[in-house]
């Protein structure tokens, strides 16, 4: 029924990895100098609305210096952190990581393989930055090495898509997300909670299409405004149109969502969190995921209640 094992309240990101791997793995971010066809003039210029790329790229990643080089500070600033570590997913975070042409990807993604301590890859893009052509390349490269992508989804409602400036509408994500389980290749999304507009039941709602999705992973966050762009504009002038949440408040709702996902999605992430300085609304202060990690876990316990259960209620 649960595939994690019924002693388990979600199907957790960390277990996942150990069950594959047989150990701890540790992503390690690179920045290879990608951009996005938000940002270059193909699409636009601004970018999605609530992007700003440096609160959340690490301080070592720099697209100046080597994949390599990105890959040893990276290694080096997590074994101060994650000392059980030893073997690592490279994640090519920053930006639109299949934006370019295969020659490029190629390079860059060999690059990441070559290194002994690396276990896999995992390319982070947007749906519409993805074709054959590369997903068949993605499936050549991890051949004998786990590869795995994710995209940028944000929200399955067309209307939000287009508020944020997205450039795409859902069903280019469910074009990218089908082609890319029909390689072989684990594939992420991740979802942002509490985009202006939408409602908690609109939330809620979208687990359902989320379930018919392909996906083998999947992240939440919610919603951060960073300083300089344009939703800390927006909700400058309009904030009746936004949806906080208090901590408390917030992992209730993301139990609601938890609950009517299939059991068998593994969760990555179902909060974010950013330095304060780049926040223009003000967040919850320098909790660590750690710590969001525990409170959701207790909260579980509490209620008796798991990943899934109501999923499979609703299919019996």
């Amino acid at each position: 029924m649960y595939p994690w094992g019924d002693e388990r309240r979600f199907n957790s990101y960390a277990r996942h990895f150990r069950e594959l791997f047989g150990e701890r793995i540790q992503k390690v971010a690179v920045h290879a100098g990608f951009t996005c066809p938000n940002r270059d003039g193909t699409l636009g210029t601004g970018g999605c609305t609530f992007c700003n790329n440096e609160a959340f790229t690490p301080s070592y990643c720099k697209p100046a210096k080597s994949i390599r080089q990105q890959i040893d500070e990276g290694i080096e600033f997590h074994l101060r952190r994650y000392r059980k570590a030893s073997r690592y997913l490279v994640y090519f975070q920053s930006y639109s990581n299949t934006y370019a042409p295969v020659e490029r990807l190629e390079t860059v993604w060999s690059e990441a393989l070559s290194h002994p301590q690396v276990a896999g890859i995992v390319v982070g893009t947007r749906p519409d930055c993805v074709d054959e052509e590369k997903l068949d390349l993605l499936a050549r490269v991890g051949r004998d090495r786990y590869t795995a992508i994710e995209y940028g989804i944000e929200s399955t409602s067309d209307e939000t898509l287009r508020a944020i400036h997205r450039g795409h509408d859902f069903a280019c994500t469910e074009r990218a997300v089908r082609m890319t389980a029909e390689r072989g290749i684990p594939c992420g999304g991740h979802f942002i909670l509490g985009l202006p507009g939408e409602s908690e039941q609109a939330m809620i709602d979208q687990t359902q299409v989320i379930n018919e999705l392909p996906l083998t992973t999947i992240k939440f966050h919610q919603l951060q405004i960073f300083r300089g762009t344009a939703l800390a504009d927006e909700y400058a002038s309009h904030p009746e149109r936004f949806l906080f949440w208090e901590r408390d408040a917030y992992i209730d709702f993301f139990i609601s969502i938890l609950r009517r996902l299939r059991p068998d999605l593994v969760v990555e992430r179902f909060a974010g969190e950013a330095p304060p300085r780049f926040l223009a609304k003000p967040s919850w202060g320098l909790v660590r995921n750690e710590q969001l990690l525990a409170q959701l876990e207790q909260q579980l316990e509490e209620l008796d209640v798991r990943q899934g259960d109501l999923y499979l209620r609703n299919r019996k």
